[in-house]
Parts: structure tokens; sequence; C-alpha cells
């Protein structure tokens, strides 16, 4: 939906930002004004990944090659001569594409869902102290993390290992076919598992672990530290796209970085939820955490930041779960969102609500969703409020681990498509953390995020644009003692299940 947020291009403010942003499903661009406004009309291509009931889970990186290329071209033709000062790129995480000595690319690109590497993971596990990797690194032994992945690929496709010069996630595989030059972004490399949470480098012991060489891997930039464009593409982008003559390039992002920003959530004083297919709960960070609780990431993202929390695989897609499982459709909006909102009741079902596996807090990538308490009298509304319990008691496990390490934080902005489509989880989140709940009615929060980050070092001195959020859900204090039993049971089912 369109606001006053919005703006055409005559009312922008320079520098121009161009961001882009590679999800799951799409890719999208925009363009951005220095106090952080869209500016004219959004561009989107659609695409899926190809998988596969052997865990297969990829898609290939020309393809996306060429979204972008497609998307850089709508965006500057609508800008009507107006220069860009700097191109931002943002794409899903733990991705992988191995390329060889000409940049050719000898594998798709792995996506972060790919779980071929299972055998690789018990391997490492057994191999590794996993809680000394977690504290080195901020990450765990997990498929979507390189160690497995690329133990995987020596296992499986000795022959690319072999012919492999450089390995690359994708967002810098689309960097190196825009511009020639081979650069990662800090976030962008934390999240391939290999990268010391407290040097912001490659971690040496584990790149030998994991059978590469270090000089394989792309430099690592931080968020103020521009790409410079390859002498070989110089001239080919002033030919096809005039309007980025000059302009700075960043090393790519993140989505999850990209999404907290462009929430609000840019500090310590506030945590992000990201309320999707899949969600995440996160706080950035300046001062990085000695020791980590057991059941978070913690990413560097910059010199002087990280990101810390946990995921959940399962909200927009568990929900989705319920409305087929359950016909909604035949107990009518009305009665849901009134089972939604009404006084919580013990005969509520307890839900774990792990359809593809668990990550945060308890990392059990095979646990399955478990329904406890439901009866020959539990209605569908009932079992629906209790999938949606179970998704707020997801983050709330999430939450009670970020306070450990990170305790400032006093504001909660929630943002994504289960945020606007099913707002009832708002107030169930709120009074199952404990802490309020503001919804920010943002599209494209991931591509304003990435925009807001280049903005800092392109117009460090220009105030941003405050999106649209709506009323803050405080959460109801009479409803807590309710909420500690549930999650006290959820713990107890949990613990006999998958502990």
């Amino acid at each position: 939906m369109a606001s006053n947020f919005d703006i055409e291009l005559k009312d922008a403010v320079a520098p121009l930002v161009l961001a882009i942003d590679v999800g799951s499903s799409a890719s999208r661009g925009m363009v951005y004004d220095a106090h952080g406004r869209p500016v004219g009309r959004r561009a989107k291509v659609s695409h899926a990944f190809t998988t596969a009931a052997d865990g297969t889970s990829e898609i290939d990186p020309d393809q996306l090659v060429g979204e972008v290329r497609t998307i850089i071209g709508e965006l500057l033709g609508a800008l009507d001569g107006h220069e860009v000062a700097g191109v931002a790129l943002d794409t899903f995480a733990s991705s992988l594409v191995v390329v060889d000595a000409d940049g050719a690319p000898l594998t798709p690109c792995f996506t972060y869902a790919d779980g071929r590497c299972a055998g690789q993971v018990r391997e490492l596990r057994e191999e590794l102290s996993e809680e000394n990797l977690q504290q080195r690194t901020g990450t765990r032994v997990h498929s979507s993390y390189w160690p497995a992945r690329l133990r995987w690929l020596a296992a499986e496709r000795p022959k690319v290992m072999k012919k492999a010069a450089t390995f690359l996630s994708l967002g810098d595989y689309l960097l190196m076919s825009l511009i020639g030059t081979v650069a990662t972004g800090t976030s962008t490399a934390s999240w391939t598992g290999l990268v010391d949470r407290h040097t912001a480098q490659w971690y040496p012991e584990l790149v030998e672990i994991c059978g590469i060489d270090a000089d394989r891997l792309p430099p690592i930039h931080h968020l103020d530290e521009p790409v410079e464009v390859a002498d070989s593409h110089v001239d080919r982008i002033a030919a096809d796209w005039p309007g980025l003559v000059g302009a700075r390039w960043y090393a790519p992002i993140t989505d999850g970085l990209a999404a907290n920003v462009g929430l609000g959530a840019h500090d310590e004083t506030a945590i992000a939820a990201s309320c999707a297919t899949s969600g995440a709960l996160r706080v950035l960070v300046r001062e990085m955490p000695e020791t980590l609780p057991p059941g978070l990431w913690c990413y560097r993202v910059s010199h002087d930041r990280a990101l810390l929390g946990g995921a959940l695989n399962d909200v927009g897609r568990a929900l989705a779960w319920a409305d087929v499982t359950l016909a909604v459709d035949q107990v009518g909006p009305e009665a849901l969102s009134s089972a939604l909102t009404a006084e919580p009741h013990p005969t509520t079902p307890i839900v774990l609500p792990f359809f593809t596996g668990e990550r945060s807090t308890g990392w059990a990538s095979d646990a399955r969703a478990v329904l406890a308490g439901v009866t020959a009298a539990s209605a569908p509304a009932e079992v629906y409020r209790g999938v949606v319990e179970g998704i707020a008691l997801s983050y709330a496990r999430i939450a009670s681990q970020l306070r450990e390490v990170a305790p400032q934080p006093e504001k909660l902005y929630a943002g994504g498509s289960v945020a606007s489509d099913r707002p009832e989880l708002m107030q169930i989140m709120a009074d199952a953390m404990r802490t309020p709940v503001t919804p920010v009615r943002i599209k494209r929060s991931t591509l304003h995020g990435t925009a807001l980050l280049a903005l800092e070092s392109l117009a460090p001195d220009v105030r941003r644009a405050r999106p649209h959020r709506g009323a803050t859900l405080s959460p109801d204090y009479a409803r807590r003692p309710y909420y500690t039993d549930r999650f006290r049971r959820f713990q107890q089912v949990y613990e006999a299940l998958f502990d």
C-alpha cells in the first residue's frame, strides 16, 4: 500500500541509491532518496528454487544475474537522466556458487534450504566441539552453512572441487558478474559459518577443516567500504547504464541484516521480528558478546556491529498448514479472528510448530510438529489458536536467550507478510514475550534496509524518513500466568521428545 512515505522523482533529495533484493521467490529493486524514501516504481522478477525429495534446493545463478540486470535497466529508465550515487545489494543468506578461474559457474547456486549435506553435518558434529565453534564463529554445525556443504561437494563432486578457483555466495557472484570484482560483505561472509566473529576475518583453522585454501575465498568488505569496479567493466557500465557512471558499489549484504534495519531496529534499543514464511528475532549490537547462549547465532556484519538472534523455520508455513488442514475457510474469517483475539483458555492445545524442523533455540533439524492436548471437543479454531500460540512461544524462547546478552531492548518492531495478514499474532506475541510489539506497515522492508545501510556513508548527515508504524500492542499482564504456564508446558513437551 502506498503512503506519503513513497515519493515522486521530482520530490527526491540527492544522493539516490539503487537497492536490489534477491529473495527466495523474486528479485526486487527500488530507488531511494537521501532520506530513505522510495522513489517512483518498484521493479520485480519472480523466480523459484528447484527442489527435490533428496534435499535439493538450488537455482541458476546466471538466471539471477539476468534478473538483476533487467531490474537495473528498468529503474534507470524511469529516472529520466538522474544519476545514482550508490548501488546496494542484498540476497538470501547462506548460499554457495563455485566458479572456475574464468569466473564461470561450476555449480548451481546452492540455497540455504539445500539439505543434501546432512551426512556431513553428522560427521562434523563428531569431529568438532559445536559449543566452541559457536563461540568462535557465532554459528552451529548446520546444513545451511558452508563447512558441511563443502565437505559434501568434495565427496560427491570431486571434479568440481578440483577445478574450483573461488567459492562465492550468491551476492558475490552477482557483484562479480556486474562489475568484474570479487568481493563479499562482512555479513554475507559471516553467514557462511567460516568467519571469526571477533576478528571479522575468515577463520583459518575452520577453512582448513573444510578442505579448501583461504586464498580461494573473496576479500571481506565492511559496510563503509565500497567495492571498486574492475577496469574491464568500466566501459560496459558506461554504455549499458550511464546513470551509474561514478556510482559507488557496495559489497552484498544478507537479507536478515537488511530486514532488521528496514524495520527500524538499527541498534541495541530495539528487536526486529520478521514474520513471513519463516521468521527471526534479531538485535544489532555494537559490543560483541563474549559468550553466546546455545540457542542463538551471532553474525559479524561490519567492523563495529554484530547481529544477534535466532530463526524459526515455520511461521507463515505453519499457518498455511493450519489454513488447509483445519479447513478454516469453513470456520469463517470473523469467527477465526474472534478465536484469536479472545481471552486465552487452558483447553487450547499445546503446539510445537516444527513442520520443517527446528533452528533456534534447540537446533533439532529433524524435529517435527507436535500437537498435545487435542481432544474430541477441540474445534478447528481452537487448534488454530494453538498453532498461533506455538509460533509466539517459539519467538519467546529466542527472546529469553536474547535478553541474556542484549538486555537493553525496550521495543520490538515486527514486519512481514504474516504480520500484515494475521495481525492477531502480534498481540499474542506481545503477551507471550512480555514485550510491547509495534507493527511496521511498510512493504519491501528488506529493500529499505539495504538502501539505509548504503546511505550511512553516502549521506551520513541527512535525517531519515520514518515509515508508518501501527499502534503499539502492550502485553496484557493479566495473561502472564497463562503464558508462563504455556511456556513451561511447551518446554516439557520439547524436552521429552527432542532434547
